[in-house]
């Protein structure tokens, strides 16, 4: 991907970009608490305010600063003194250094805002996967919404070098086409390629061992990352979520006192890290896989 400088753009050192994007992700962490919580209860996450989920006591706004108001609160409700999650400074901790590291890996260029947003929303899913076992068709589908819209409207604005598929198979070999169109194309073939993959191996397991392997909340989340990341770093992400899923699988089944190899582990968690990780370093491992293996 290309890349400029936060100094370059800005006139102000990079380390401030830095600082500036990690309070922005911390925020950004704060407001997909409130999704994570919300959304799977089917609440609006614009009213009401925030409120202890324990005594509903409203929070207020100097406790409501990420990281900061949970450790100055002692994790606990200034109210009711109940445990606040840990969840709540994780997300927002986690979601600060992602920002953090999407700038460093990105650069301060058009594409930097579609990441950040891209990777905003994949974290809201991999928490509410892990509390609830769901992902949700109202994140999901503006996801692809979101996804197809930047497909479209890059190439139209003159920034189709972000998208490293079009300069690969099967898009190459594709005619005399406007390049929206070929992105649009790649669009359509990559969220195929993630969702129809999955649904196909869901197919095959429930008709072998008679059990559902893959929940349709899995191939709708795959078919919007395949429709922004194009064939090749969908594939890449399904890889990377199997692979840190057997891994996590193994871990879950030895941990057990009766060994379970039914043990239900939410998938969605590690196809949401494989997909970030795929629109952060794919092109890299792929380049790596490549020369490694001189293919």
């Amino acid at each position: 991907m290309l890349q400029t400088t936060f100094e370059s753009v800005t006139g102000m050192p990079n380390f401030v970009g830095y600082i500036f994007f990690f309070v922005i992700g911390s925020a950004i962490g704060s407001f997909l608490n409130v999704v994570i919580h919300r959304v799977p209860r089917e609440e609006s996450i614009v009213f009401p305010n925030s409120a202890c989920p324990k005594c509903s006591a409203s929070i207020k706004a100097y406790d409501n600063v990420p990281i900061l108001g949970w450790l100055m609160l002692r994790g606990k409700c200034r109210n009711c003194k109940e445990p606040i999650s840990y969840r709540y400074p994780a997300v927002e901790l986690f979601t600060g250094l992602l920002f953090v590291l999407i700038f460093w890996q990105i650069g301060f260029n058009p594409f930097l805002p579609v990441v950040l947003i891209f990777c905003a929303v994949v974290v809201s899913l991999i928490f509410i996967d892990a509390e609830h076992m769901i992902l949700p068709d109202v994140i999901n589908f503006p996801l692809l919404f979101f996804a197809v819209l930047v497909r479209i409207s890059f190439p139209l604005l003159g920034y189709a070098e972000y998208f490293t598929d079009l300069k690969k198979y099967p898009l190459t070999e594709i005619g005399e086409m406007p390049v929206w169109l070929i992105s649009l194309l790649g669009a359509l073939l990559g969220g195929l390629l993630g969702g129809g993959s999955l649904w196909l191996f869901g197919k095959i397991w429930k008709i072998l061992r008679g059990i559902d392997a893959m929940g349709f909340g899995d191939v709708k989340m795959m078919f919007a990352v395949g429709a922004l990341l194009g064939p090749q770093l969908v594939l890449l992400s399904i890889f990377l979520g199997a692979f840190t899923g057997a891994f996590a699988g193994i871990f879950v089944i030895l941990g057990q006192k009766e060994k379970d190899l039914q043990a239900q582990i939410p998938f969605g968690i590690f196809l949401g890290i494989g997909s970030i990780i795929a629109i952060l370093f794919g092109d890299q491992l792929i380049a790596w896989y490549l020369g490694r293996f001189s293919i």
